[in-house]
């Protein structure tokens, strides 16, 4: 898949690390219209279910396998991406799958 394909963000979020105070990093997402946005200090649960996303991800999958490349990566978490939207029962939807919570709405 094609970064592009879904378009350019309105916002990229990031904490409080080296690029977000990068000038040259900001000026590249304002170039391209994107409104860079900062957690502030101890803040941590502004991107919570973010963090939980990730956690799943890494566990469930980045750390279980040994990906040698950036292409195999990208097929391990499409198929990854895959199970968790449609395949695995999520306890704060009640044990729904994402993709028929997604659909009804």
């Amino acid at each position: 898949m094609d970064a592009l394909e879904n378009g350019t963000p309105e916002i990229f979020n990031t904490d409080q690390g080296s690029q977000y105070t990068c000038e040259e990093f900001i000026r590249i997402l304002l170039a391209r219209g994107i409104k860079p946005s900062m957690d502030g200090r101890g803040r941590a649960l502004d991107n919570v279910f973010l963090e939980r996303l990730w956690r799943s991800v890494k566990y469930e999958n980045v750390f279980l396998h040994e990906y040698s490349d950036g292409y195999e990566l990208q097929h391990g978490l499409e198929k990854y991406f895959k199970h968790y939207n449609e395949k695995r029962p999520h306890m704060s939807l009640e044990y729904e799958y994402p993709i028929n919570v997604y659909r009804r709405s």
